[in-house]
């Protein structure tokens, strides 16, 4: 039993499988579409949010040096991904690395995991785009009619149809090709990052000096829990932590990492890459030096225009802006803020499909998903069916309790690739590697601590739910994977001799 739930397979054979022309994902992708695809995932509600949460709730004008510390977490995990995904160019990230380090349970298990993980993601951003779209609405005189607007909160029955519509459309924009994606992420990412820099500048010259005094708090100004009322971090997090001192930053860190979550979305488009092996590095580690970059300068200016313990909840940035009489601003942030969330939910239904897509091409889900479009050469039938779901998923479900569950599965993803990293060096170093992890085991030890320790800031019930999800993958995996996996059915060898005497 555990030679077969251990199984691996072997990194040639997950390469062949990219070249079986009906299972073959068409290569259109440069650098500078996955660096976009990056920043077009990563900056979203969370820097136009958490920025006053944290300064407000833990640590006050040090909240860049909590921006600094969640991007080296992430920095420690992007390069193991960027290891992974030159070395290993195949959809489905952080599922397929494990497929060839770990063995096929592990893999099902961090694959039913991210299904998840970007589903719950992609309808938390459509739910929050619809807010923001109904919000501008209504400084425009129009209303949504009733029944028909946000789910989040609501006592009655209704349906999100902005929020479904926005994942319809978006899954029509998928079907038909990865570059039509990539040219409308590039328009919007471009919005969003001018209105980011927009904020940057112009708020520059709003900076008092007073307001970063202190600059480490070493109590909280504002009455206990005064700052978890806001419904969209409630929506995205499920909690807020109230330290203040040198844990305060800390404490934030764990925080404010959720903003950078997505830069592992780049590694699921390997196989759409035209040079992964040269790409993919740049494309994960270029989008997370410029949004922590972005997002440090950003935390800098708001807490300058705005003493901290005066800092808005709901919307930091545009009502600092308002504070100093600048309100037109306002405007063009949640504008700004609507626009971007249109590429992350995009990117997360992207991520989403191709994993899917790899464990049906693996056997460990229908195979029926596995087929690509004969025309477009993307899959369409997992985006189809997935968008679908998801748009009613998005329409009908107010997400407050189980949003956080796409935390925890990020976290846990970062873990499996950074130990994968260190057996694969073991197990298969005569593999090229375009791109090698410095420092291994120390880097890949590090990402694994900085993660875990992450991840015990997150509340007792997410991890009941975590585990109640993994119970049914588990299930499923026994029922129908294990015995219908191509490995289970002898099409593609388990078994391959290595310079270091492993498997892969």
């Amino acid at each position: 039993m555990s030679s077969t739930l251990f199984r691996t397979k072997k990194v040639e054979q997950s390469l062949l499988d990219t070249e079986e022309p009906e299972h073959a994902l068409k290569k259109s992708l440069s650098a500078l579409d996955l660096t976009v695809f990056g920043v077009g995932v990563i900056i979203g509600t969370g820097i136009f949010v958490l920025t006053g949460t944290v300064a407000k709730n833990n640590a006050g004008p040090a909240t860049a040096l909590a921006f600094v510390a969640a991007g080296v977490a992430c920095a420690l995990a992007a390069l193991c991904y960027a290891e992974f995904a030159s070395t290993v160019p195949v959809a489905g990230s952080a599922y397929t690395f494990s497929y060839a380090s770990l063995g096929e349970l592990p893999a099902w298990i961090i694959g039913w995991d991210l299904v998840l993980e970007f589903a719950l993601g992609t309808a938390v951003v459509a739910v929050g785009w619809s807010g923001y779209i109904q919000s501008l609405m209504e400084n425009a005189g129009w209303t949504m009619p009733a029944g028909l607007g946000s789910r989040e909160g609501a006592d009655t029955f209704g349906f999100d149809i902005l929020a479904a519509a926005l994942v319809l459309v978006l899954t029509a924009i998928l079907v038909v090709g990865m570059k039509l994606s990539a040219r409308i992420t590039s328009v919007v990412v471009a919005i969003k990052v001018t209105v980011v820099l927009v904020v940057i500048i112009a708020g520059a010259f709003l900076i008092e000096g007073k307001n970063y005094d202190p600059f480490i708090p070493k109590e909280k100004p504002v009455e206990a829990g005064s700052s978890l009322d806001s419904p969209l971090i409630q929506l995205m997090f499920g909690w807020a932590p109230s330290n203040f001192g040198v844990m305060g930053i800390f404490t934030a860190a764990s925080v404010v990492f959720f903003a950078f979550i997505g830069f592992d979305v780049v590694a699921t488009a390997a196989e759409e890459t035209k040079n992964p092996q040269r790409d993919m590095p740049r494309g994960i580690l270029g989008s997370l030096v410029i949004c922590t970059t972005l997002y440090v300068l950003v935390s800098i200016v708001v807490t300058g225009m705005q003493h901290y313990s005066q800092l808005s909840v709901d919307a930091p940035l545009a009502d600092a802006f308002k504070a100093t009489g600048h309100p037109w601003f306002a405007g063009f942030i949640s504008f700004g803020a609507a626009v971007g969330l249109t590429t992350v939910c995009m990117i997360l239904l992207l991520g989403q499909t191709r994993v899917f897509f790899a464990m049906s091409r693996d056997g460990l889900l229908p195979r029926f998903f596995s087929h690509v479009h004969p025309r477009f050469k993307t899959p369409h039938r997992p985006t189809i069916v997935l968008g679908v779901i998801i748009a009613v998923l998005a329409g009908f479900t107010p997400l407050t309790e189980l949003a956080a569950l796409v935390n925890i599965g990020t976290l846990f993803a970062f873990v499996v690739v950074a130990i994968g990293v260190i057996i694969l060096r073991k197990s298969r170093p005569d593999l090229p590697r375009a791109f090698r992890t410095p420092w291994v085991p120390v880097i890949p030890i590090l990402s694994v601590c900085a993660s875990l320790w992450l991840m015990i800031n997150l509340p007792a019930e997410t991890w009941v739910r975590f585990a109640i999800w993994m119970a049914a993958g588990f299930l499923v995996y026994f029922l129908y994977g294990r015995t219908h996996s191509r490995l289970a059915r002898g099409e593609a060898s388990e078994e391959q001799p290595s310079a270091g005497g492993g498997t892969a």
